[in-house]
């Protein structure tokens, strides 16, 4: 991780227990998505992080996320399993609420997968209607991109096999979408419903492609065999961000939040 990454975390990490003034008003910010946004377990050197796991970072401590996304889920499995209920059922005035999905909806297994103009954008509806009748605001995100600057067979399923499948043909120099319908389908569910939107695929795109073939490595998963406990065979993940693409990717979530929400843009630091 860069020095400033590593020094923006260690200032995170302390902000997060120093809060004194008990008397200050928390803002709650509340995360549901997949994969790509949840927490991660940081046992045996495990690189692999959310980019909700790490948005505390970029907010002073009267902001508060409660991060529940989970590793797999789409909009109907999150539904299903009465995750969403938990999370509306704790909503109060006030609140956010943060939602990604996609990456799962597009699978082709029937507990997860719906169609990006049928079920998909109407559990993105759902979501924000039902948040905003319990007094929250709703975030609508597209999901972030997918490191694919290759054809790859079957992109979209390796996000299940943890990026092991190797790469079929050289890498070129542009990415290449997976993700479809489903960004036009998220931001016209924000749109239809009065939600907030953040281009979470055109801000990572950019970054992505900045960064070339070669450097973006760096944002994701990647871990020759016998460097990393977690993984002593190595990992080739393009889908799953590390330490220091989670904590770019946070901060520039947290940066559109902030010019889109006043209020969470006061809490913001160092931007």
């Amino acid at each position: 991780m860069r020095k400033g990454l590593a020094a923006l975390a260690i200032a995170g990490i302390a902000a997060a227990y120093a809060c004194s003034d008990s008397t200050v008003a928390k803002k709650n910010v509340y995360m549901i998505g997949d994969s790509t946004m949840a927490n991660k377990p940081l046992a045996k050197g495990n690189q692999e992080r959310g980019w909700g796991q790490m948005l505390p970072l970029w907010f002073d401590s009267t902001v508060v996320v409660h991060n529940h996304a989970v590793n797999g889920r789409s909009t109907k499995s999150f539904i299903d399993q009465g995750r969403w209920d938990t999370v509306r059922d704790s909503l109060a005035k006030g609140d956010y609420v943060v939602i990604q999905f996609g990456h799962n909806d597009e699978k082709a297994d029937s507990a997860r997968h719906t169609e990006p103009w049928g079920d998909y954008v109407e559990n993105l509806r759902r979501f924000a209607r039902e948040a905003r009748e319990k007094g929250a605001t709703p975030i609508i995100c597209s999901s972030i991109v997918r490191r694919n600057f290759a054809k790859v067979a079957d992109a979209i399923g390796q996000d299940d096999k943890a990026g092991q499948a190797e790469m079929l043909e050289a890498e070129g120099d542009s990415l290449i979408e997976t993700h479809g319908e489903y960004l036009a389908a998220a931001r016209k569910a924000a749109e239809e419903e009065g939600a907030i939107f953040i281009d979470m695929n055109g801000m990572t795109r950019e970054l992505v492609q900045g960064y070339g073939p070669q450097k973006s490595r760096e944002l994701y998963v990647w871990a020759e065999p016998g460097t990393v406990e977690a993984y002593p065979d190595g990992k080739k993940d393009n889908t799953h961000l590390n330490v220091e693409g989670a904590t770019i990717v946070a901060g520039m979530a947290a940066k559109e939040i902030g010019r889109e929400i006043p209020e969470l843009g006061k809490a913001l630091r160092n931007q």
